[in-house]
């Protein structure tokens, strides 16, 4: 059973919008994802920033776009998915004071064949406001841009 704040609209099993780690191709895909899923699609999400994290990425609302990919779960894994990215994620439940990240609902783009509502992990109150204040924003709202391409050569 998901969890939703009080009075937001009623959801199903929506997709996930992933943009950090749990890219394909990024640490976190095959620990969490592999075998979980059933589709993965290049997404936007709009008006949100992102911002440079300790290893990883917080996305923020704000007047930018952020890039990943939309994953659907696998017939009869729902459950177990959304439970891991919750873990993942440090997310306790809607504003929980330890929350690293909320689990909203917003509107994703899929380039090409308009959007559709998935959920997002965006980061906590307490993080959001330590990011506006310090925090570095990645311009082009990509994390794979953030580090060196694979096989490349270290110093």
């Amino acid at each position: 059973m998901s969890t939703l704040d009080p009075g937001s609209p009623p959801t199903d099993e929506l997709p996930f919008f992933v943009y950090g780690t749990l890219l394909p191709g990024e640490p976190n895909h095959d620990l969490f994802l592999r075998g979980r899923t059933a589709g993965e699609r290049p997404a936007v999400l709009p008006r949100a920033l992102l911002y440079d994290g300790p290893g990883y990425p917080y996305a923020i609302d704000g007047h930018g776009r952020v890039h990943g990919t939309l994953l659907t779960a696998a017939p009869g894994v729902y459950g177990e998915l959304l439970g891991l990215l919750d873990h993942l994620e440090e997310y306790l439940g809607p504003r929980h004071p330890r929350n690293l990240y909320e689990r909203v609902v917003r509107e994703v783009e899929l380039p090409g064949e308009g959007s559709t509502r998935a959920w997002v992990y965006l980061a906590a109150a307490a993080v959001t406001r330590s990011l506006r204040t310090g925090g570095s924003v990645i311009a082009e709202g990509r994390w794979t841009t953030r580090r060196p391409p694979a096989g490349g050569r270290t110093p």
